[in-house]
């Protein structure tokens, strides 16, 4: 093999290796465009997010099925109101639907649960779901069970 062409294939592999680090850095921090399917969005309102973020999954069962698309503050009602995309294989969640803020573990990253209801009629494009739970906020739990204890020991 000549010396030019021994070049030309490292040059090659070190390109593919390159890109291949690229596509793994894009899936790890949910950023790749290669997943996006169309959908039908909905919307939700909560009164805290927590730490919710544009992106975060929206998932049934722990499937993922769809994210967050946007985050907007009504400032009427005071409360957040969550966009989010549902992939269209997904079109048959009764309207009776629940949404509530999870986390993925201890400390992991937030997330939307749907929880279906029995309705018979469906959601469709650009519905709201109206019943929601909202994030629970780990430090404010923890002051309130140390504000507890410490009035109880009075």
């Amino acid at each position: 093999m000549s010396r030019r062409a021994l070049e030309i294939a490292v040059g090659i592999f070190i390109a593919l290796g390159i890109a291949a680090l690229f596509m793994l850095a894009m899936k790890v921090s949910n950023l790749s465009a290669f997943d996006v399917k169309a959908g039908y969005t909905l919307t939700a309102s909560f009164e805290n997010i927590g730490g919710l973020k544009v992106r975060s999954p929206v998932r049934i069962g722990g499937v993922r099925i769809g994210r967050v698309v946007s985050i907007d503050y009504d400032s009427e009602h005071f409360e957040a109101i969550v966009m989010m995309s549902v992939d269209n294989r997904y079109n048959e969640l009764p309207s009776d639907t629940e949404a509530g803020i999870y986390t993925a573990g201890l400390l992991g990253e937030q997330y939307i649960g749907l929880a279906p209801g029995g309705a018979e009629e469906f959601l469709r494009d650009g519905d709201r779901i109206d019943e929601t739970q909202s994030a629970i906020i780990l430090e404010k739990m923890i002051g309130n069970l140390l504000f507890d204890g410490a009035s109880e020991g009075k």
